[in-house]
C-alpha cells in the first residue's frame, strides 16, 4: 500500500515507523513543509505510562526516546515568598528537535522517505496526483489537508482567553516549576520544567489585562523577554530567558490556545492524526502523547482482521471509522482534564487567597468537574477528608465523571 503522511510532526513519524513494521512492503512517505531541523518548542513532556506503549509499538524508538530524556518526580510552586515541594507521578522531558531526529531517523532506517521542504498541497491530494491508498493530514492545529474539507470535517475551533508564550532558558530545573508573580496590573505565572541536561522550558501565562497592562502586546521580543526576566528573576536565577530569535524589532510569538474538535476524523482514504484531529490545552501536558497514542490506534485499526489497509473501499472505512471511535472513548477524560485545567488558570484569583500550600494541593486538583463549583476553602478540607475516609473517596470518583458528562452536553447542546 501506498502511505503519504503530510507533516513530519511526532505523530506523523511514528505512525510512518509503526506501519514500516507492520509490514515492510508499504511505501511510506512523509512530507514536511519545514527545512530539516527547524522546527520550533524547546522541549515536550511525557508521563511513565507512554513508554510502555511506545515499548509494545516499537522497542527500538521507545528506548532511544528514554535514553534521550531526562526526569523528575517533584513538583515545586513559588508563591508570595514561600516555596512548596510536592512529591508526585514520575514525569519525562525531551527536547522537540532532539525528539524529531529521533523518530525521523528510525523512520528512514525502516526505509520510509521523509521529504522536508515540501509543502503537500491540498488540491495535489484531492486531485489524486499523490497516488496513495492512504493520506494522512499530521499537519497540526492550523492542517491545510483539514481546512480544504471543514465542511466535511465540522471543525470546530474555540479560543482560549489567556495570552502565553514558550519560551527556553539554560536554568535547569530539578522539578516541575510553577512561579506566580503579583504585579500592578494582576498576576503573571510560568510553568517550567528541564528537558534536556542544560536546558529548560518556561511557558508564560497571564490575563488579558495583566499582558496588556505590562504593555506585553506593544513590547518586541527582546524587551518582552527583559520583563519577564525581571519578573521572575528569582526562579531564573540569573539565567536569561530565549525565543525565537527573530531579530532587532521582531514581535513576541504570544499566543491564544485553540481547542479544536471535529465531527469526524476521514473522509474518503484521508484520516485526520494528532493535533489536526483535536487538541487539549498545554497545561496538562498531553499534546505529544496524544498524537502518539492516536498513531498506534490508527496502525491498529488498519492492520485488525478482516481490515488490512489494502483492501481498500469498505475495508478502509471500516478502519478508520474504528480508529475514530476508539480513540474519541479514550480522550473523553483527558479532554475534560484540559477544559476544567484551562479554566483553573483561567479563574486563578479564586486560588490565590489561599495559603501557598493549599493552593497548590489545589492546583493538583485543577482537573477536577466539581472544583469550579465549590468554594476552594470548603473544597480542600472535604478533598482532604475523602483521603482519608474510603466512602467519601468512592462517592468523589463516582461523582466527578458524572458531572464531567452532564455539563460538557448541556455546553454542547
Amino acid at each position: 500500500m501506498k502511505v503519504v503522511c503530510v507533516g513530519g510532526g511526532p505523530a506523523g513519524l511514528y505512525f510512518s515507523i509503526l506501519m514500516k513494521l507492520r509490514d515492510g512492503g508499504h511505501d511510506v512517505t512523509v512530507y514536511e513543509r519545514d527545512p530539516a531541523g527547524s522546527t520550533y518548542g524547546w522541549g515536550v513532556t511525557y508521563w511513565a505510562g507512554l513508554l510502555d506503549k511506545l515499548r509494545a509499538g516499537d522497542p527500538v524508538s521507545a528506548r532511544a526516546v528514554e535514553d534521550a530524556s531526562v526526569r523528575w518526580s517533584d513538583g515545586v510552586a513559588h508563591l508570595r515568598g514561600t516555596t512548596t515541594r510536592h512529591h508526585g507521578d514520575e514525569g519525562f522531558g525531551i527536547g522537540r528537535h532532539r525528539l524529531l531526529d529521533l523518530l525521523a531517523g528510525r523512520a528512514c532506517d525502516l526505509g520510509v522517505r521523509v521529504v522536508h521542504g515540501h509543502e503537500a498541497e491540498p488540491a495535489e491530494i484531492a486531485d489524486g496526483a499523490a497516488g496513495a491508498g492512504l493520506v494522512v493530514a499530521a499537519d497540526g492545529v492550523r492542517s491545510a489537508l483539514r481546512t480544504r474539507w471543514a465542511g466535511h470535517f465540522g471543525t470546530e475551533v474555540s479560543i482560549g482567553r489567556n495570552p502565553y508564550i514558550w519560551l527556553g532558558t539554560t536554568k535547569v530545573f530539578d522539578a516541575f516549576t510553577f512561579a506566580f508573580v503579583e504585579t500592578p496590573h494582576g498576576w503573571i505565572w510560568c510553568y517550567a520544567y528541564r528537558f534536556s541536561a542544560d536546558a529548560s522550558t518556561v511557558v508564560v501565562e497571564c490575563a488579558p489585562e495583566t499582558w496588556r497592562g505590562l504593555g506585553l502586546d506593544r513590547r518586541t521580543e527582546a524587551e518582552g523577554l527583559a520583563l519577564l526576566g525581571d519578573l521572575f528573576a528569582d526562579v531564573l536565577e540569573g539565567h536569561p530567558l530565549t525565543g525565537r530569535g527573530g531579530g532587532e524589532g521582531a514581535p513576541a510569538q504570544w499566543l491564544a490556545f485553540r481547542t479544536l474538535t471535529n465531527r469526524t476524523w476521514h473522509r474518503g482514504n484521508v484520516v485526520l492524526l494528532g493535533d489536526a484531529a483535536h487538541t487539549t490545552h498545554y497545561s496538562i501536558g498531553a499534546g505529544t502523547s496524544l498524537a502518539l497514542e492516536d498513531a498506534l490506534a490508527l496502525t491498529a485499526s488498519l492492520h485488525a482482521a478482516g481490515a488490512a489497509p489494502g483492501a481498500g473501499g469498505a475495508g478502509l472505512d471500516a478502519a478508520l471509522t474504528r480508529y475514530e471511535n476508539v480513540r474519541r472513548a479514550e480522550l473523553l477524560s483527558v479532554q475534560s482534564a484540559a477544559r476544567y485545567s484551562a479554566r483553573w488558570y483561567e479563574e486563578l484569583p479564586r486560588y490565590l487567597r489561599l495559603p501557598p500550600e493549599r493552593m497548590f494541593a489545589l492546583l493538583g486538583q485543577r482537573h477536577s468537574p466539581l472544583l469550579p463549583y465549590v468554594p476552594p476553602q470548603l473544597y480542600y478540607r472535604l478533598d482532604s477528608a475523602a483521603g482519608r475516609i474510603e466512602p467519601l473517596r468512592r462517592l468523589k470518583r463516582w461523582l466527578g465523571p458524572r458531572l464531567a458528562g452532564s455539563l460538557h452536553a448541556r455546553a454542547r447542546g
